[in-house]
């Protein structure tokens, strides 16, 4: 009788200690900062069984390779390299996923996180039977750093919203930085958001089980090499999950800010109409078409920043969706003209029939926006990334390891 392969699997399987942690990194042009943070793992993670996955959203300055390059020195630094894949959260997820550990933190590779907590995290979480252990800014020990007023203020505002959808009595409950048992995480994988950078926040809203939970302060350092990833986007990205959250998932996110954008539009709209009504005297159909075209312009755009800014449009590809947008909001507008003047004339009251029609044209712009205008050809965004590639392979030496390999 044939053995099957895994009768013999000890014998090509090399004996391995369960892991104690699996540090998650997200990245994006963190190549600078990629030997300190591995450094200091090394250091701070001494004695523990340990693995560090960087998940890395193809990078053009290198970083994927240059993390690549120290992973064929050492098995316990792995790299996932995404193409056409962003977003800080669905990274942590794909990390998460990706080791068999039974605790895995989060944190950034931009060196702000004190790295040197993560043995004190993981000795509370054990110690007290505890399912998330946060790093925070705001208990004993902790601090913002040097912090610009507004950012504190903000910040402030977003934790007052975010222990309001949970409710487990955590002082930072959007910090970036946190220890989490993966059973938890198995546990809600399949309905969290995965957008935004508050992945934490996402797991605790998510969870419908009491989260046991535990803080440890720390001081967040400022960054001194690479450029932050903070903007206007990421609080966007915050608006789009609690959102989600508030309305359980049953009205896709990012058709809501669709439609706050298309009132938006329709408030251009009034003010072009107007304006090139009274001031410069144009015939009302002329000045629809005009105005129209201004409201539609200016919702392409600011779709393209804030909706769709995960599938962004650039260059050549940025004018093809702008015809295609305005086409299809074209037919919306025409479908919408139609539909609600046939239920007017059946009797439907003109509030309704007017709303009818409006959540009409929404529903198809959206759809053709999700279809057509924000699909940048999977061939092309690989053919980019891999050009950038390309033209910085020759920009680094690969790092030469200490004696003994990198952990010594």
């Amino acid at each position: 009788m044939t053995e099957s392969r895994t009768d013999n699997i000890a014998e090509f399987s090399p004996a391995r200690r369960e892991l104690d942690l699996a540090v998650v990194l997200p990245t994006f042009n963190e190549r600078e900062n990629i030997p300190e943070v591995i450094g200091r793992l090394f250091a701070t993670l001494s004695g523990l069984e340990w693995e560090a996955i960087f998940v890395d959203d193809d990078s053009p300055d290198g970083t994927a390779e240059l993390i690549d390059s120290y992973a064929r020195e050492d098995r316990r630094i792995r790299c996932i390299r995404r193409v056409g894949r962003r977003g800080l959260s669905s990274a942590c997820i794909e990390g998460m996923l990706a080791t068999p550990a039974s605790v895995v933190a989060v944190m950034d590779a931009d060196l702000q996180h004190d790295e040197s907590i993560l043995p004190k995290m993981l000795a509370k979480l054990r110690g007290e039977a505890l399912d998330v252990v946060v790093a925070t800014r705001n208990a004993d020990g902790g601090s913002m750093s040097d912090f610009a007023p507004a950012r504190v203020i903000l910040s402030r505002l977003g934790q007052r919203v975010s222990s309001v959808m949970i409710r487990c009595g955590l002082s930072d409950p959007m910090s970036g930085f946190f220890l989490v048992r993966r059973s938890l995480f198995l546990e809600v994988v399949n309905e969290l958001h995965g957008g935004g950078f508050k992945f934490l926040l996402d797991i605790l809203a998510t969870s419908r089980q009491p989260v046991r939970v535990g803080e440890v302060g720390y001081r967040f350092r400022n960054r001194v090499k690479g450029t932050s990833k903070l903007d206007i986007s990421v609080a966007m990205e915050y608006l789009f999950l609690v959102l989600s959250k508030l309305t359980g998932g049953i009205i896709p996110t990012r058709f809501v800010i669709f439609a706050l954008v298309g009132a938006i539009g329709l408030v251009v709209n009034l003010g072009f109409l107007s304006l090139l009504l009274f001031r410069f005297h144009m015939g009302f159909s002329a000045a629809q078409a005009w105005a129209t075209l201004a409201a539609m312009t200016c919702n392409f755009f600011l779709n393209n920043q804030i909706t769709y800014r995960d599938r962004r449009l650039h260059g050549v590809y940025l004018i093809l969706g702008l015809a295609t947008f305005c086409l299809a909001c074209s037919f919306g507008a025409w479908a919408n003209v139609s539909f609600s003047g046939n239920l007017l004339r059946s009797g439907v009251p003109w509030y309704l029939a007017g709303l009818a029609g409006t959540l009409l044209s929404a529903v198809w712009n959206y759809s053709v926006s999700n279809l057509f205008t924000w699909q940048m050809p999977q061939r092309r965004r690989v053919s980019e990334a891999t050009d950038s590639v390309k033209a910085i392979q020759a920009s680094y030496e690969p790092p030469t390891p200490p004696a003994g390999g990198l952990g010594a």
